[in-house]
């Protein structure tokens, strides 16, 4: 079956699930259009688009230890674990379907300030204090393009933090799990006047679950707001300071199997990875008249990292990065609540522009002198208009256009006195430009009160980081620093009803990219792709079955395959064809016994380094989790608990695998825990 028919049944499937609900459907409504505005940009959401939020106390009730973890649980989003799954750090969240890539084509926010850096960092979510998470809005594809740029390919996931409000509380929080996991938070609010406080730290220490997988973080954000009569201003301070074991891989040949026989060894028992972090932010927004909110703020971002691979059996292998990252910001905008033509409409404009740079010493040893210095500077800068009119009462339609133009300069220094500068070759310096656009078109149409119907149609962009165009050429050719940007087309359209307590949504999409842009492991360079394609379908459902108890279950096809060159009609790699969700949230007294459980299912996907399809498959996993907890009013202000288990059943499994170019059934992959408990303490007051 080709894959639009595979398409167009799966979205029938979709209407089948979804429509018969309607004979019956009873009781709660869909909202109109609202024209609030929120510094996130997105206000009541993105015309057209598939948003989901995670509330706070989604949160604090899941049995999820890491904020991967959390997101991991909602369609349509896979993650990759690479060191163990300790506290979420260094992990990967990939939405639609874009595997070792996901990272770069995920737009990971916080209070609606991009957190992706120009580098194949990712966001690192273990330093983000779940104390201080408000809430969590995910808008899946392409959608928020216009609003927020460059990488919100795959979807945008927005970190909404607590507001400094003036309530004076204090509270602590501790934590002990397996695999000596230990953490510690602190958090605090307070406010004189028109000024208000609050803060949040936590320490984490944990030796992990394989050698050589140390855990060591510390990390902090407080914010303060400054309220008049016109609106606030307010300063946000963030730093973190990070180090973690590199274990390594686990090998399985047709010799040798330490998958099943030394699951918590290492490869590489020296190799580590280290960070330094340090953000600010400082704005303020204000009523200019009644109906135009305007927002202005600008922000620093420092990131130092420093990474060593050690071999202890060959020093002349050996390998040190220190790299030094900072980025500036500056991105007003403007919300405009209007009349267009006698209709209720909504618009938000505004400007970002964003200026890096990356300073990158490469050594063999800390402490020699560098070899290579690589120094990257891009600067982005963004037009962007969005217009949400509602039609009717029971209409809404959205229409945006974002217009980005980016400069990139690089240079590299090769010594070719210092240790290994012998066999370097020196880059070529490049300087360039490019402009591109993103552009959305979405509609929403309530047919009744509880069935909506909703489309959209995009396009969106994703610049090559510059990682990537250091390593745009094989090694011992002079790095040319090239690379396209990548352009993607995605249309989606989705049906959601309510039948009396019971919500359903179903929507289907399909992305065309050109110029994706990925690792050759063939050569070991960064590329553009032939053409690719995603096709998918995700099916969502909630169901209060009685006030205290509740049924919450999804599932996710994605169709993700080369559609051009050598590997035409191949499955894209690290990407899983079916995942899913069940889970049951049970109120065995109301806020003082809670319990939940949930069911992770994540099917079989291609090895990395398999675009031709040659070997085995990263076999499909059953997760189940565990947590029961509860609060007790009469200690100071409130206290909590909770005891969970993860990987209850102790299931042997793996999310990230690598396999072998040359010989079929030998691969690489990193294992993650089997039963995992950990049990909670905190108190406010």
């Amino acid at each position: 079956m080709s894959n639009t028919k595979t398409l167009l049944s799966l979205a029938a499937l979709a209407a089948g699930f979804v429509l018969p609900a309607t004979a019956q459907a009873q009781s709660q409504s869909f909202p109109p259009l609202e024209l609030e505005v929120t510094p996130s940009r997105l206000g009541a959401g993105v015309t057209g688009a598939a948003t989901t939020i995670i509330t706070e106390e989604d949160i604090q009730r899941s049995p999820a230890l890491t904020l991967p973890d959390i997101l991991q649980r909602q369609t349509g989003i896979q993650v990759q674990n690479l060191y163990g799954s300790v506290a979420g750090a260094r992990d990967t969240v990939d939405m639609r379907g874009f595997g070792a890539t996901g990272t770069a084509n995920t737009l990971i926010l916080v209070n609606g300030r991009r957190l992706n850096d120009v580098d194949l960092a990712g966001v690192d979510f273990s330093a983000i204090p779940k104390d201080s998470i408000r809430r969590i809005e995910i808008t899946r594809g392409n959608a928020g393009s216009v609003l927020y740029g460059d990488g919100a390919v795959g979807g945008v996931i927005n970190i909404i933090t607590r507001p400094a409000t003036g309530r004076t509380a204090y509270g602590v929080e501790t934590a002990i799990g397996s695999h000596g996991y230990g953490e510690a938070s602190v958090k605090a609010s307070d406010s004189a006047g028109p000024v208000s406080l609050n803060a949040y730290g936590n320490a984490i220490n944990s030796e992990g679950y394989r050698v050589n997988n140390e855990l060591r973080q510390k990390s902090a954000v407080a914010e303060g707001r400054y309220r008049t009569s016109w609106g606030e201003t307010y300063l946000t301070l963030s730093g973190d300071d990070q180090f973690v074991g590199l274990p390594g891989v686990r090998r399985r040949t047709n010799a040798m199997n330490q998958l099943d026989t030394d699951r918590e060894g290492a490869s590489t028992p020296l190799d580590y990875a280290k960070k330094q972090g340090f953000n600010a932010t400082l704005g303020g927004t204000g009523m200019l008249r009644e109906n135009v909110e305007l927002t202005i703020d600008g922000g620093l971002r420092h990131k130092a990292q420093q990474a060593a691979i050690i071999d202890p059996t060959d020093p002349t292998s050996n390998a040190y990065v220190d790299t030094r990252l900072k980025t500036l910001s500056l991105t007003p905008r403007a919300n405009v609540k209007h009349s267009l033509m006698g209709l209720g409409a909504r618009a938000i404009l505004g400007v970002d522009v964003y200026d890096s740079d990356y300073d990158s010493d490469r050594s063999v040893n800390p402490g020699d002198r560098p070899n290579h210095i690589y120094a990257l500077g891009q600067q982005t800068y963004g037009l962007y208009a969005q217009e949400t009119v509602s039609l009717r009462p029971s209409t809404d339609l959205s229409l945006g256009l974002r217009i980005d133009h980016q400069t990139f300069e690089a240079s590299d220094v090769v010594n070719a006195t210092a240790p290994g500068g012998g066999s370097q070759t020196k880059g070529v310096p490049f300087d360039d430009s490019d402009t591109q656009y993103s552009a959305h078109l979405g509609a929403e149409h309530r047919l009744n009160p509880n069935l909506r119907l909703f489309g959209r149609f995009g396009r969106s962009v994703r610049l090559p980081t510059v990682d990537e165009r250091v390593g745009a050429t094989a090694f011992g050719v002079p790095p040319n620093f090239r690379l396209d940007t990548q352009t993607s087309w995605d249309v989606e359209a989705g049906v959601g009803t309510k039948l009396g307590p019971v919500a359903l949504e179903a929507r289907a999409f399909r992305m065309e990219m050109e110029d994706e842009i990925a690792f050759n492991p063939v050569n070991f360079t960064n590329i553009n792709l032939d053409d690719t394609r995603r096709t998918g379908v995700e099916l969502e459902g909630n169901w209060p079955v009685l006030p205290s108890l509740r049924l919450r279950g999804g599932v996710t096809y994605i169709d993700a395959e080369f559609r051009a060159g050598t590997n035409k009609g191949n499955e894209v790699p690290l990407v899983s064809t079916w995942t899913g969700l069940a889970g049951v949230s049970w109120d065995i007294r109301p806020r003082t016994l809670v319990f939940d459980v949930d069911l992770r299912y994540v099917g079989e996907r291609r090895f990395d380094n398999d675009q031709r399809n040659r070997q085995q498959h990263i076999p499909a996993s059953g997760i189940v989790d565990l947590k029961i907890g509860g609060q007790v009013d009469d200690i100071a202000r409130g206290a909590r608990w909770s005891l969970g288990v993860q990987n209850a059943l102790d299931r042997d499994y793996f999310t990230y695998g690598v396999a072998s170019s040359t010989t079929l059934g030998t691969f690489s992959a990193y294992p993650l825990p089997g039963r995992t408990v950990m049990a909670r303490v905190g108190v406010d007051f």
